[in-house]
């Protein structure tokens, strides 16, 4: 793992609201090292979700240079688009784990094969599978397809599944908003001490000030206009 784990300079991004261009990250640079944390703190539609989604490789900034695991994605690179993407696609395979506002699970396995399949994506073992459901809280659930269980159930597998991977970054975006305050913050907990074991890096966007407060770093995207 790289002490250097991701940097983005300049980053810029704008969308249209019918003829007229409204920015959302504006000349936005941050830099984080293994181990450290961020929290990413503003209303909606103050770009925390695209800030995300740009730092993996799902949507491109109009601007701006991002360094990940030794990667550098350039706006003004003549690469092929293709040829970016499959590097994007090869780093959240392996290295980023991402977990989105809504469970991402595929649903034709259960939530156990879930687990297991993205362990087996990143080269991991499958053997603690069934243990990281079982600390989540929803162990006796493995056999179940995911149209058989809660959102909240939904959404502590898709944690399951990037704490299998052991990634060199996690990226979340709001990951306990469809989850009772008291399962929040046991899934918190496992999410930090995660961080703190394996010494990844943590990105997490949040509305919620104390959770922001126990990252390392703080950049409140709050002052940026509404999308």
């Amino acid at each position: 793992m790289v002490d250097s784990l991701l940097s983005a300079r300049g980053l810029n991004k704008q969308f249209q609201s019918g003829d007229e261009p409204v920015p959302v990250l504006v000349d936005l640079s941050l830099h984080l090292e293994a181990g450290e944390s961020l929290a990413l703190t503003g209303r909606s539609g103050s770009g925390k979700s695209t800030l995300l989604n740009i730092l993996c490789g799902l949507e491109k900034p109009d601007a701006g240079v991002v360094q990940v695991l030794g990667e550098t994605f350039d706006t003004r690179s003549t690469e092929a688009g293709s040829k970016a993407d499959a590097r994007w696609g090869d780093l959240r395979r392996q290295q980023i784990g991402v977990v989105f506002q809504e469970a991402n699970l595929m649903p034709a396995l259960s939530l156990l094969d879930n687990v297991r399949f993205r362990a087996r994506l990143a080269g991991q073992s499958e053997d603690g599978c069934q243990d990281w459901l079982e600390r989540l809280g929803i162990g006796e659930l493995a056999d179940r397809f995911p149209d058989q269980v809660s959102g909240g159930q939904r959404q502590r597998a898709a944690l399951a599944m990037v704490f299998a991977m052991k990634p060199a970054l996690i990226l979340a975006d709001e990951p306990t908003g469809s989850l009772d305050r008291h399962t929040a913050e046991a899934v918190i907990g496992q999410l930090f001490e995660l961080q703190t074991r394996h010494g990844c890096g943590l990105i997490l966007a949040t509305h919620d000030p104390e959770l922001a407060s126990r990252c390392s770093q703080h950049l409140d995207l709050a002052h940026l206009p509404e999308t």
